[in-house]
This record gives C-alpha cells, structure tokens and sequence, in this order.
C-alpha cells in the first residue's frame, strides 16, 4: 500500500500523505520522530513545555507566600476572602528557621539574606496578629 493517496473531488484533487507510525516503515517512522522532536525543540512553544526549574530562592518563596496566605495578608484565589491559621504559620516558621539552620554556610550571599529577611518578617507579622 502507498503511502500517498491521491483523492478526487469536485475541481481540483489533492494528495493526502498518511504520517500515522503504523503506516511508515521503521526507517520512516524514526526519521518521522526525530523531525517532530526537531520542530518542537526549536519552536518558542516547545521551550514554554519544558518543566519549571526551582531553585532555594523559588522554595522558600512558595513557602512564605504560604505563610501570608495563613496570615490573611493573601485572599483565597476561588473565594476572594481571608483566613488566619496561626498554627500553620508557625510551622512554616519553624520549617524556614530549620532551613536556615541546615544549610548555614551552603547558601550563596543572597540565597542567606532572603531567608534571614523573610523569617524575620514572617516572625514580625506572627508576634502582630498573634496580639490581636
């Protein structure tokens, strides 16, 4: 069986190329494969599907902005309202200061002033509403 078909109609025709894997051969088929991972490599859309990177400073950013969101700094997304949930932020306190702790003299200058801004101003914020 061929792999283009010539198909007929009203006026002009057109040919239709069959590019399923079951249709090529093995050669076609790898030769198919390595082309589409080609085009999509090169494409800007393929470079938006590849996986997020995290670093130290992503982490412990995701773990703060955790943290206000426990404070009622941060609305709910799907609701749009605030909640306060001490203990969690508590927790999310001890998690940062045992990071500190854990990777004291592993981190880079910056990585080690985030942490150290971001605990105490959780800190801060904790003592504030805890009062209230």
């Amino acid at each position: 069986m061929s792999d283009e078909q010539e198909i007929e109609g009203e006026g002009e025709g057109f040919v239709f190329k069959d590019s399923r894997a079951s249709q090529l051969s093995e050669d076609e088929a790898q030769d198919h494969d390595t082309q589409s991972e080609a085009k999509q490599a090169a494409s800007p859309q393929g470079q938006a599907q590849q996986p997020f990177q995290i670093d130290f400073s992503t982490f412990i950013m995701s773990l703060t902005s955790s943290a206000f969101y426990h404070l009622g700094d941060i609305a709910d997304p799907e609701t749009g309202k605030t909640e306060t949930n001490l203990p969690a932020v508590q927790q999310t306190i001890d998690m940062l200061i045992m990071l500190k702790e854990k990777t004291q003299g592993n981190l880079t200058e910056e990585e080690a002033k985030l942490l150290e801004q971001l605990v105490y101003e959780l800190q801060m914020k904790f003592v504030a509403k805890s009062k209230k």
